[in-house]
């Protein structure tokens, strides 16, 4: 490339990048003039404004710590684990299957709760009080309320989730107040959260917004619905260079999307990183 080539380029793609926006994401919706090898070369080479640390996913995690084993009681399990789960999916086949999990802001503060369709990879964030089973319940409430049982049996039909203290109460999740189903609750095996992997991976867009450890007190509902609506707009190189906003219009019903204020944001406007959510 040419020295303006090259200053041209920088015009482009550094601002989206320290936006949050991922390399797959900016070559898949910017005209630009060399590879994606050569774009990540530039960057290593320090020949663009922005830098590696710039890049989330090249930024190294620390080591896990390993956790105390804690005896739980296992008898919610019965009927609703891994193995049934697999077992349940020979005769439905068909059936979207959705993970469900929580991610914690500053300890003993607010959480969100997370649900991601598997099909689509559109992820629903919803903000809790505290990581409790009433919280979990009282979202699930409020989306049949207005979705109504129908739409909500159709739209989670089947929840895959971990053994969290949260999720203690499956019964109260899977039936209404009536009494009348709405989903079917199954558990990851104890220690292997890879089993819902394609919502533990998808944790990560969150984090750029919202990096571990930090409060989630101050914000809103429409805080979290707002950084849902720039990851969900995201393209994603396994989608076929995608947004899981595209599929999902394909593959939700109308009324699911509208009804949560789902939007798809423009490729260029996306920001993934803390500056998002920053109150004026």
């Amino acid at each position: 490339m040419s020295a303006d080539e090259l200053c041209e380029l920088d015009d482009i793609v550094s601002p989206l990048i320290k936006q949050g926006q991922t390399i797959a994401h900016i070559y898949q919706t910017q005209d630009l003039k060399c590879s994606k090898s050569s774009l990540y070369n530039y960057i290593d080479k320090n020949k663009l404004s922005a830098r590696n640390i710039d890049l989330p996913r090249r930024v190294r995690y620390s080591k896990r710590k390993n956790k105390r084993t804690q005896h739980k009681d296992t008898t919610i399990r019965k009927g609703r684990t891994y193995e049934d789960f697999e077992k349940y999916l020979l005769d439905n086949h068909d059936a979207q299957i959705v993970e469900m999990d929580t991610v914690e802001g500053k300890k003993g503060g607010k959480v969100l709760l997370t649900m991601l369709f598997r099909n689509s990879k559109l992820m629903l964030g919803f903000l809790l009080d505290d990581k409790t089973s009433n919280s979990v319940l009282k979202v699930f409430n409020w989306l049949e309320s207005i979705l109504g049982n129908e739409l909500f049996e159709k739209t989670f039909p089947i929840i895959l989730t971990d053994n969290g203290a949260e999720f203690s109460n499956p019964l109260s999740l899977e039936f209404n107040d009536e009494g009348i189903g709405r989903t079917r609750i199954f558990f990851c095996n104890p220690g292997a959260s890879y089993q819902k992997g394609t919502l533990e991976k998808n944790h990560e867009f969150i984090r750029y917004v919202l990096p571990k450890g930090l409060s989630m007190d101050n914000l809103t509902q429409n805080d979290i619905t707002k950084m849902i609506n720039h990851i969900n707009s995201l393209t994603r190189a396994s989608l076929n260079n995608a947004t899981p906003y595209d599929l999902a219009q394909i593959l939700l019903h109308k009324d699911v999307l509208k009804k949560l204020n789902l939007i798809k944001i423009p490729a260029k406007e996306i920001q993934l990183n803390t500056k998002l959510l920053k109150k004026n």
